[in-house]
């Protein structure tokens, strides 16, 4: 209870924002009962974290599959929001990001054994890398402008770069592309 909702607000406000004083009070618990749990606020954070991928690891991982089916777990996941704030890792990992210690750490290692499933499971880390930065991109859309438009946009954004064969390059429009140009300039 005291770790789920821990998990719940720092999904919105970030690890930083979970104290032990306001799980008191959002909870109806004293300081000091909190505390007992966990000593100080980093253990307080990284239990957080270990919380939060126990039930990412139910949520999208645990029922296996290909890199598809966990990239519509995950989609799922972020759409029903889990977690209010959206994609508890997406959040956290960019908070801590640049604060090198134990949370950082503990955020790290989640990350690269997500990135390493992936890549375990595309068999390339390049295409590992975009489809974690994908729903990374469809969560903070969806959450920022509440739009759910967004999932749907990488689904077809996932389903296309999945089926490239690895090595083909894209097609890019450069300025002197006629077609491009004219339609910019119909647009702007």
């Amino acid at each position: 209870m005291i770790l789920l909702r821990a998990a719940e607000i720092a999904s919105v406000d970030g690890l930083e924002g979970v104290t032990i004083g306001r799980l008191a009070v959002e909870l109806g618990m004293s300081k000091s009962g909190v505390f007992s749990h966990f000593g100080a606020k980093e253990e307080l954070q990284l239990s957080t974290v270990h919380t939060a991928a126990e039930i990412f690891a139910r949520e999208v991982v645990a029922a296996g599959g290909s890199v598809v089916d966990l990239s519509e777990r995950w989609l799922d996941y972020s759409k029903r929001r889990v977690f209010p704030g959206g994609c508890f890792f997406v959040v956290t990992r960019s908070e801590f990001a640049a604060r090198p210690g134990r949370v950082r750490d503990a955020l790290m290692l989640f990350n690269l054994r997500w990135t390493s499933l992936l890549e375990r499971l595309t068999g390339d880390a390049q295409l590992a890398f975009e489809v974690d930065a994908l729903l990374a991109a469809a969560d903070r859309f969806a959450v920022l402008y509440d739009d759910a438009s967004a999932y749907e946009r990488v689904r077809l954004a996932l389903r296309a770069r999945i089926a490239m064969p690895t090595g083909m390059e894209m097609s890019v429009a450069t300025p002197n592309d006629n077609s491009i140009a004219s339609h910019a300039s119909s647009t702007i």
